[in-house]
């Protein structure tokens, strides 16, 4: 059979549009020939839809896409299997299904419910759906088909450890006889998720000694990446085909016979900045926005942020802005001006030391951290009354390893409409900068400072950043005690301190800009911790 995988980009919420471009991938997939054109998980409504779901006319929305989509069969004489949500016609439970609906020549063969649905991490699906155990198996022009959606085949104990279900739906498919397994998926990337994804995928087909076919969404939504990356395996589990990667892409692949198989780059750190720019690049264009403030400060969390705006954006829609006061090196006001040369992005200099004076005064010149932390706020005010001016978004430049301990300014440096690499650690950060030439030297190899007094350096309150990002990984990551930190090998006193002020920061996370997420871990929503606790 000829199966047309359309890897696609929705919108959240838009019907129409999604509806239009599943009609345009599945005609260009027909025109190669294609009998059965599969989309991903939810793709009529977009996922995740959030509390959309909740709305009155999401269901009947996505009633009027499915009878489309009916009908579209009909005329492309072609199968089509999508992902929408569907009302649970049952008296009790949540109110919708996370479904999968397979139609042809005009008529509708069968209709998937998700059996697992995932509530951990970034997911809440169990807040919206109502699971549906009994396998979908259907007969499609003489095969049978197994129906997956997404979480269905993430139930691999060797690959994945201690599972959530007790239930493999991809088994249950098998024992009813089917020739070819089917996964519709909406998986969010984290880094290296596109070989577990593969891996599950070939495990699955090896396990059932079924072909299977796993088609994923791509794309950003709001603090998630959605990398495609697409794949099927044969009944050995041999790989037969790979989509691209942080691309949509339209595909037919004859599973009766095997082609070349495309390679996916090995460098973790490119897909790292393909994966932000690609982010940051969905969130402008599904917001309807085009232009973006960079506060430069001659930092390297700065400057690689206006590396990821100018390629996200063009160099054109960024606009770099260095707010000095008495602390500012001359050195970082010319390292920023250089920087923004080599981008090629607008750039200015606004002296804020004057309002800086004024601040101190009517504040009593309180002297100390206070009068550090109004440096950054001013600079937030600049770039948040510029961006309402304007209309640009002003793009935060925190990093994860900084955001955990609560060394970022509240209502200062978290301004802005998105955390760009929020997720991120800072050793990360320098590894990533290397990738852009445009970064000039000396901010390379300066000591990291915020420059809020003289001869500050963040060495002056933190650990040196590879020790800080290894109890911060264990921590955050691992999930690791004091205790088990310890017995790695990590300095227990110092493991302590830096618990706290993860703890202790924890409601200025909270308040933090969308983080764009690409670790395996969500460092932004997906991190769900009380406020109000005891401390270590």
């Amino acid at each position: 059979m000829k199966l047309g995988l359309l890897q696609l980009n929705p919108l959240v919420g838009d019907f129409e549009g999604n509806t239009q471009a599943i009609a345009r991938a599945a005609r260009a997939a027909v025109a190669q020939g294609a009998e059965l054109c599969i989309a991903p998980e939810l793709a009529v409504c977009g996922y995740p839809p959030h509390d959309l779901a909740l709305q009155q006319g999401f269901v009947a929305a996505n009633a009027r896409a499915v009878q489309a989509l009916v009908e579209l069969s009909a005329d492309l004489r072609c199968g089509l299997l999508f992902g929408c949500a569907i009302a649970n016609e049952k008296p009790w439970g949540k109110p919708l299904h996370n479904a999968a609906v397979l139609c042809d020549s005009g008529r509708v063969i069968a209709t998937k419910r998700k059996a697992l649905l995932p509530t951990y991490d970034v997911f809440d699906e169990r807040r919206y759906f109502e699971p549906d155990y009994t396998p979908c198996v259907a007969e499609f022009r003489g095969t049978r088909l197994g129906l997956l959606i997404c979480e269905d085949i993430w139930t691999d104990e060797s690959l994945l450890g201690r599972l959530d279900y007790a239930i493999d739906p991809a088994a249950q498919c098998v024992q009813s006889g089917v020739q070819l397994l089917v996964n519709l998926s909406a998986s969010p990337w984290g880094s290296g998720k596109h070989r577990v994804r593969e891996q599950l995928v070939a495990n699955a087909a090896r396990r059932t000694r079924t072909f299977t076919v796993l088609v994923n969404q791509c794309g950003g939504n709001d603090d998630l990446i959605f990398d495609g990356a697409s794949v099927a395996c044969d009944a050995g589990g041999r790989t037969v085909a790979r989509l691209p990667l942080f691309a949509p892409d339209v595909a037919v692949l004859d599973t009766a016979g095997a082609a070349p198989v495309a390679v996916w780059p090995a460098d973790d750190l490119e897909l790292e900045v393909h994966a932000l720019v690609f982010g940051l690049a969905d969130y402008f264009r599904k917001t309807g926005h085009t232009k973006a403030l960079v506060g430069l400060s001659g930092g390297i969390d700065s400057a690689l942020v206006a590396c990821l705006a100018a390629r996200a954006l063009g160099p054109a829609n960024v606009h770099g802005i260095t707010m000095p006061t008495r602390f500012s090196s001359q050195g970082s006001v010319e390292d920023s001006r250089e920087l923004a040369a080599n981008l090629g992005i607008g750039f200015e200099v606004v002296d804020i030391d004057a309002a800086f004076e004024q601040q101190r005064q009517l504040a009593g010149f309180p002297g100390g951290l206070a009068e550090e932390n109004a440096q950054a706020r001013l600079r937030g005010l600049v770039l948040m009354t510029r961006s309402n001016a304007s209309g640009a978004l002003v793009l935060a430049t925190g990093n994860q390893s900084e955001l955990a301990v609560g060394y970022s300014t509240l209502y200062g440096d978290m301004c802005g409409a998105l955390e760009v690499i929020g997720d991120v650690p800072k050793t990360r950060v320098f590894e990533m900068a290397r990738r852009f030439a445009e970064i000039p030297d000396a901010i390379h190899t300066k000591p990291p400072s915020a420059e809020l007094r003289p001869n500050q350096t963040d060495q002056d309150t933190l650990p040196p950043y590879d020790v800080l990002d290894r109890i911060l990984a264990a921590y955050l990551d691992e999930r690791m005690s004091i205790e088990q930190m310890a017995a790695r090998g990590l300095d227990e006193a110092l493991c302590r301190k830096v618990v706290r002020m993860v703890e202790t920061a924890e409601y200025k996370r909270r308040q933090a800009p969308i983080v764009l997420r690409i670790s395996g871990h969500a460092f932004g929503a997906g991190r769900r911790m009380p406020v109000a606790k005891k401390l270590v």
